[in-house]
C-alpha cells in the first residue's frame, strides 16, 4: 500500500497526473504499478488501476490476474471496480475512499446513482439497433471452436 500512495505522491510531484496509484502484487512481489494518466496522456480510461491492469497483463502475457492483489491509493470507481473483476483479481485493498475523493473534487457518485437507473433514465441517451445483425456475431462466437473462453 505505501507503494501505491508513493504512486500517487509522485504522479503530481513529477508527473502532473491525478493523485492516484496502483500496484498489483502476485506471490508476494510486485508485478506491476499504474498511476493515473487521464490529463497527461488525454485518455479517459487511463486511471491507475486500469493501468496497473494493463501493465500486470503484460508482463504475465494473460487476460486473467487470478491470484493478485491490487493496492490501490483511493477507492476504485466503477470503471476501475468493473475492471478488476474482468481481470479476476482476488482482492482488493485501498486507502483513501470514495468520500475523501469525493472531497477534492473526484466525485463519483454519479455513476454508482446512473447504473442501477432503467436505460431511458439515464443522463446520456441510450438506444439499441441493428440487433438481429449483431446476434449473427454471437452466433459466430458461440460456434467458434477454436475461441479462447474468457
Amino acid at each position: 500500500m505505501r507503494k501505491a500512495i508513493e504512486l500517487s505522491k509522485n504522479n503530481i510531484l513529477q508527473q502532473g497526473g491525478g493523485p492516484f496509484g496502483a500496484v498489483i502484487v502476485k506471490d508476494g512481489k510486485i508485478i506491476a504499478s499504474g498511476v493515473n494518466q487521464v490529463t497527461t496522456s488525454n485518455d479517459p480510461t487511463a486511471h491507475a488501476e486500469v493501468v496497473a491492469i494493463r501493465n500486470a497483463c503484460k508482463a504475465i502475457e494473460d487476460f486473467s490476474l487470478q491470484g493478485c492483489i491490487i493496492y490501490t491509493s483511493c477507492e476504485p470507481c466503477p470503471m476501475c471496480l468493473s475492471a478488476i473483476y474482468w481481470a479476476r483479481i482476488d482482492r482488493i485493498v485501498f486507502a483513501n475512499n470514495r468520500q475523501d475523493a469525493a472531497a477534492i473534487g473526484f466525485d463519483d457518485e454519479f455513476l454508482y446513482q446512473e447504473i442501477p437507473l432503467a436505460l431511458e433514465d439515464r443522463t446520456i441517451p441510450v438506444a439499441q439497433m441493428l440487433r438481429d445483425e449483431a446476434l449473427e456475431t454471437f452466433r459466430l462466437w458461440e460456434s467458434d471452436e477454436d475461441k479462447t473462453e474468457y
